[in-house]
């Protein structure tokens, strides 16, 4: 599977932006999806997992009632809608794909994307 994330970009603080990571190679449809993020000389962080169906999701608090992710296994895409955006919320965003959601909800992922940055201005 590969993973190609997109709709980083610079936003004020405040605004919004939908992340898309579509993924290509194999139906994504019994993965669990998740995305991370990483800042400069921050460890990557946990911020949102969806399970294959879309039955369960989970948010990192920093997050929750923020962001929402969602996923369409017809297009092979998940995606995350970022609201209220915030300058803490600048990093360099992942998404990935694992069969097992607890594994992907520690960090572990049999696939990566490549990033997206996103970039929030005061």
């Amino acid at each position: 599977v590969q993973l190609q994330a997109s709709g980083g970009g610079l936003v004020q603080a405040g605004g919004s932006l939908r992340l898309s990571c579509a993924a290509t190679g194999r139906a994504i449809s019994r993965y669990a999806m998740g995305w991370f993020r990483q800042s400069p000389g921050k460890e990557r962080e946990f911020v949102s997992l969806i399970n294959w169906s879309g039955g369960y999701i989970d948010y990192a608090d920093s997050v929750k009632g923020r962001f929402t992710i969602s996923r369409d296994n017809g297009k092979n895409t998940a995606y995350l809608q970022m609201n209220s955006l915030n300058t803490e919320d600048t990093a360099v965003y992942y998404c990935a794909a694992t069969i097992n959601r607890e594994f992907l909800r520690r960090g572990h992922s049999e696939f990566w994307g490549l990033g997206a940055l996103v970039t929030v201005s005061s």
